[in-house]
């Protein structure tokens, strides 16, 4: 997918980038650098994960749809201010263009999408050289199609994934079942999945692909009634959710016009009901 990206200003003052081919705005209304901290920094616990003195190995987060780097180097950043006798963080970013993060990395906009100083010259090195490594943190780019380049990641099991592609009208095929069948072997037992898609076929999807699904926080305008939608959390376990879904959801899905995925089975909602996150 070829981007033709532009910086534009959100209704809340903030720098974004803009996909003039699609219309799609990376990180609409607070812009990259407050989206990033709420939407998956913060839940995803990242600075505590890092903390964490009973395993010596990397984190590893998967960085699904690269875009801006905004998601990226927001961690990166979070990495970078610990102590040594911290974890290692790998970041593995996925995306089919670079052309957005090199918009952002432009001089005039780089410190609107955290790009200064260090941080900078890290997103520059991930652009020419498809790595970038500190003491701390190592950064990895990988360039291609979602569906054919994620399983061949090979950088051991993922803690985290931030899962933010463009929406499922601008790219349908990355909130399908199959794309989160091919996520769902390479995630750890303690993984939980962060991802701005709250639509009801994007949790069937995941709930098909064997995780299992909560609500995560509110997004979009929050002074806006009718646009108070949640978040998705997902993860391997249901005791790892704080507000999983639940029979209620089931309800809301039998009477929905849209409640699956394109490639979902005929007996979807069968499978979903027997699902153990309903049991």
């Amino acid at each position: 997918m070829s981007l033709d990206p532009e910086v534009v200003i959100t209704t809340k003052g903030a720098k974004a980038i803009r996909d003039k081919l699609t219309g799609e705005l990376m990180h609409p209304v607070v812009g990259p650098l407050i989206e990033s901290e709420r939407l998956y920094l913060g839940p995803s616990r990242l600075a505590h994960r890092l903390q964490d003195k009973t395993t010596k190995t990397p984190l590893v987060l998967l960085d699904i749809g690269l875009g801006a780097g905004s998601n990226a180097i927001a961690a990166w950043r979070v990495s970078e201010a610990l102590g040594d006798s911290a974890r290692r963080l790998h970041i593995v970013s996925f995306d089919q263009s670079l052309e957005a993060m090199a918009k952002a990395l432009e001089p005039d906009h780089a410190a609107s999408f955290g790009f200064e100083g260090e941080a900078g010259i890290a997103a520059q090195t991930l652009l020419s050289e498809g790595v970038s490594e500190t003491a701390r943190t190592t950064w990895t780019m990988v360039k291609g199609d979602l569906l054919a380049t994620l399983p061949t990641q090979k950088h051991g099991p993922a803690e985290l994934v931030f899962w933010d592609p463009f929406s499922p009208g601008a790219n349908p095929k990355l909130w399908t079942m199959n794309a989160f069948q091919l996520l769902h072997p390479l995630c750890a037992e303690g993984v939980s999945v962060h991802t701005y898609g709250g639509a009801t076929s994007t949790r069937a999807a995941l709930l098909l692909a064997g995780f299992f699904v909560g609500e995560g926080i509110i997004v979009g305008d929050e002074s806006k009634a009718g646009q108070r939608k949640r978040a998705t959390l997902a993860a391997l376990h249901r005791d790892a959710l704080e507000r999983p879904l639940d029979a209620r959801w089931l309800e809301r899905v039998a009477r929905s016009s849209a409640p699956f995925p394109s490639d979902a089975p005929v007996d979807a909602l069968s499978r979903i009901r027997v699902h153990p996150q309903f049991a």
